[in-house]
């Protein structure tokens, strides 16, 4: 296991003794520097912080202890639950995402993502289909870790599911899309376009339209077909 380096944060509470760990929650911190990234997560005023910090470099940082609940996913929602922090270990990649010039995420940074999160699933024995980002679990208000973050390599390595998808001839009505995306998991409450866009950065990052066209209903089919 890749060597961790400690910045205890105050910015923790409780987990609801009543929620099981069931998911890994990625993120993008969204900052321009590893530095600025840990000064706000450790900083009381903020309120935010996540589990780990991986830097471009793979060094893995540890804010927060799994036993505790972090804050990092905030108003979210997954599968009827929205106390997504309690559910969730959560980690922060370092980049400054789309406000500070949105970058790939390098191989010793994925190198050392993957490794992590091995080690996560295994101990809490967390299904790859709950290895999400946070716009899946908040589609109107994150885009992180974006369309750059590659999600099929990180699946094939044995970290998250990548869907084996079944041309469909054409789309469907928004109705049956919508009943689809909330036997997923996806929020019901969010509009569908926010939904179908957090699908795609996931799934489809090559066009991102929020459009539902015969790939994306493909897509979901075979999330839906695969939902446990």
């Amino acid at each position: 296991m890749t060597v961790f380096k400690r910045r205890t944060s105050p910015n923790f509470g409780s987990r609801n003794k009543s929620i099981q760990i069931d998911m890994l929650l990625i993120h993008y911190t969204g900052l321009p520097s590893t530095e600025v990234s840990l000064k706000r997560m450790c900083d009381p005023e903020m309120e935010v912080s996540a589990h780990y910090l991986i830097d471009e470099k793979g060094l893995i940082y540890q804010l927060v202890a799994e036993k505790d609940r972090a804050w990092h996913a905030g108003v979210s929602y997954w599968a009827g639950e929205t106390d997504t922090n309690s559910r969730s270990i959560g980690i922060e990649l370092q980049n400054p995402g789309h406000e500070w010039g949105y970058t790939p995420f390098p191989n010793l940074q994925m190198g050392a993502l993957r490794e992590l999160s091995q080690d996560i699933l295994t101990r809490y024995q967390i299904s790859n289909r709950l290895v999400l980002g946070h716009s899946d679990v908040a589609p109107a208000r994150k885009k992180d870790p974006g369309h750059l973050f590659d999600w099929k390599w990180l699946a094939k390595s044995g970290v998250g599911y990548w869907p084996e998808t079944s041309p469909v001839k054409s789309s469907v009505d928004s109705i049956t899309i919508r009943k689809s995306l909330n036997n997923i998991g996806y929020d019901p409450r969010a509009k569908i376009v926010d939904v179908i866009t957090a699908i795609q950065r996931h799934y489809r990052p090559k066009r991102i339209d929020g459009k539902i066209d015969a790939d994306c209903v493909s897509i979901i089919n075979a999330l839906e077909n695969d939902t446990p």
